[in-house]
């Protein structure tokens, strides 16, 4: 029978080894670079707080909803931070690999690049418009290899990256209703 040590030892191993193995594919070159493009690109939330600005300058009927879903992926990132400075767990360490970037911080879990990306693609998402585009958002699937690409770097482990995306989805869907809540007089100003 497996003590609840045991199954968080055995979880911590598995972590360890998919991390391990999705590191390896950070040797690859090409790999590299796209992870440590996307990393810099997705720090502090950079790349879909600049989406969201953009969804706001295109879609004028919509600016306060895009403006407002854009806050919920800055509040979500705000959240992991407060998160990582309450769990203060320290950035893995793989022996005979380095990370391929720097980190702003020495905390991991959870990974505000997840957090900020599964925002994005939860408050974005519902944005666009009905039809072949909503059906095929690109956010979720640049979420999806941003959160990737933080375990090709070696920053964080499977578990942080997990915990992360679920921060942000949640923090979206729950403000969803505020973001997507009509302006008085219905018209976007």
């Amino acid at each position: 029978m497996r003590t609840p040590d045991s199954a968080a030892s055995r979880a911590s191993d598995v972590d360890h080894q998919l991390l391990t193995a999705l590191r390896q594919c950070g040797a690859d070159p090409r790999v590299a670079h796209a992870a440590r493009t996307l990393s810099r690109s997705g720090e502090h939330g950079a790349l879909w707080l600049a989406a969201g600005l953009a969804g706001a300058c295109a879609d004028r009927a919509r600016r306060r909803a895009w403006l407002r879903a854009t806050a919920l992926v800055g509040a979500a990132h705000v959240a992991s931070m407060g998160v990582k400075r309450v769990v203060r767990r320290p950035r893995p360490r793989l022996l005979g690999a380095e990370p391929l970037v720097r980190t702003a911080g020495r905390h991991r879990f959870p990974s505000s690049h997840a957090t900020s990306a599964a925002a994005a693609a939860v408050a974005f998402g519902v944005l666009l418009p009905s039809g072949p585009l909503r059906s095929f958002s690109p956010f979720p699937p640049l979420a999806a290899v941003m959160c990737v690409s933080r375990l090709a770097v070696g920053v964080h482990y499977p578990s942080d990256v997990a915990a992360g995306a679920v921060l942000g989805a949640v923090t979206a869907r729950l403000g969803r209703a505020w973001s997507l809540r009509a302006p008085r007089g219905g018209v976007d100003d």
